[in-house]
């Protein structure tokens, strides 16, 4: 009841003084203070050049060689990786003994081709079918000669003197 009271005590001489200072201080500050308040037109641009059309040429060049890139990397990482399963395939326990197995066949056959050619009973000619290839030799007039034949029909021939094949 008190602020009910109070009210009514105001008289409305001291509401209207009231009012004019307010106002007055109002307007004083709208003056004073409307420099600070100004505005400008709100734009809202775009970040990405796909949206606003600015350098959108060079954003998409740089999409296409990321991606290019990317993709060139994963290629070279699957060659490595095949080339690293190969080389571990190579270097088996058992892909050595075949590759030594092999090296030493061959030095054997070559030894009996050899003694076949240069040995105390000589041979005039020969073949030798070695895994699809055709090796032949012939030995006329002091000089020895190998025809080839690999599996394709290509023919390598080899002449190699007797009288002055010496070490």
């Amino acid at each position: 009841m008190k602020i009910k009271e109070k009210i009514e005590n105001i008289s409305i001489n001291k509401l209207i003084n009231l009012l004019f200072v307010c106002n007055f201080i109002f307007l004083f500050m709208v003056i004073f203070f409307s420099d600070a308040l100004k505005a400008d037109e709100i734009l809202y641009k775009f970040k990405s050049p796909s949206f606003s059309g600015i350098n959108t040429s060079s954003h998409y060049l740089t999409i296409e060689n990321q991606e290019a890139t990317r993709v060139r990397d994963i290629k070279e990482e699957i060659e490595a990786y095949k080339d690293e399963l190969a080389r571990e395939a190579d270097n088996t326990t058992l892909a050595r003994f075949i590759r030594n197995l092999e090296s030493r066949i061959y030095a054997q056959l070559s030894r009996q081709m050899v003694e076949q050619l240069f040995g105390e009973t000589p041979q005039t000619s020969g073949t030798l079918e070695l895994e699809g290839n055709t090796i032949e030799y012939k030995v006329e007039n002091e000089l020895i000669t190998l025809t080839i034949t690999d599996e394709e029909g290509s023919v390598t021939s080899i002449s190699v003197p007797i009288g002055s094949f010496t070490f």
